[in-house]
């Protein structure tokens, strides 16, 4: 139950990302990568354990890497909903891929609970093509957002491998991935002109708040749970991401996004009675 509700609290910080996103005046690529490059040095300063180099951290940073860059640039294009709700299909290719990848066996509940989420999932796709004035240009912003879902399931799957090895390298591949991510963002992020300190408070809270204590929530958190059942919990953090955004930036989902949304809802509940149940049933 620790593990979950580590999970729970790091999808409540990770919520805050898009509706803080897009308070900034800076472009996409230049939140990106000083979001990442200030996670790095929050979480390699505060985390001694994590600094460390492999080819293992360095494989699970590369898919972490590339999900930081293409949930940034999807806020800037697409709603915050229709962005965080697309990033969150990872269940489904987790489903498949955890057997695979993890040797976790599936459970015939899962898929059921796939099928919700599936559901849910088209739904808020088919709806999410609203324009507002800080979401442009939806259509590029939602395959950047469903680009984001293939690799946050890599990273979900790829933290639990090595959490369930040796947690520091969890958090080493967390601490490579905003490297990577900076280095990817660097060019396309310069001449870095024109920042407010607004600017500045944005990403620096994006990069410690946001990021960096939400990920030492989220490798304690995978660490107890199994893959599967870890990505669904972090399903927290669209609905509430789509709350902060209607409620600050006034983007209102379609009924469509809306309902979906709501399916999506019940699928984590769903999961989390069930983690709930075998937890009793383990302490019986």
């Amino acid at each position: 139950m620790r593990a979950r509700a580590y999970l729970v609290l790091a999808a409540l910080l990770f919520s805050t990302g898009g509706t803080v996103i897009k308070l900034s005046t800076l472009s996409g690529w230049q939140i990106a990568g000083l979001r990442s490059g200030i996670a790095a040095l929050f979480l390699a300063a505060l985390m001694p354990a994590w600094r460390r180099f492999g080819a293992r951290p360095l494989l699970v940073g590369s898919a972490y890497g590339a999900t930081m860059v293409l949930f940034v640039v999807a806020n800037t294009l697409t709603s915050a909903s229709s962005a965080i709700f697309l990033q969150s299909t990872a269940p489904l290719y987790v489903l498949f891929l955890a057997p695979l990848l993890l040797r976790e066996p599936l459970r015939r509940m899962d898929f059921a609970v796939a099928l919700i989420l599936a559901t849910g999932t088209a739904l808020v796709f088919l709806g999410g093509g609203r324009t507002f004035e800080t979401a442009p240009s939806p259509g590029e912003g939602n395959l950047l957002g469903a680009l984001s879902g293939v690799t946050w399931a890599l990273t979900v799957m790829g933290l639990r491998w090595l959490g369930g090895r040796a947690p520091a390298n969890a958090g080493a591949a967390v601490v490579l991935g905003n490297a990577l991510a900076v280095l990817f963002c660097l060019p396309l992020a310069l001449p870095l002109t024109g920042a407010t300190p607004t600017d500045w408070v944005i990403v620096a809270y994006l990069g410690i708040v946001q990021i960096g204590l939400a990920y030492i929530c989220l490798v304690r958190g995978v660490a107890g749970t199994r893959a599967f059942e870890a990505s669904l919990f972090l399903l927290v953090e669209p609905v509430a991401s789509t709350l902060l955004a209607w409620g600050i930036h006034g983007e209102v989902p379609g009924p469509a996004a809306a309902l979906g949304s709501g399916v999506i809802a019940l699928g984590l509940v769903v999961q989390a009675a069930r983690g709930w149940r075998g937890s009793r049933e383990e302490g019986a």
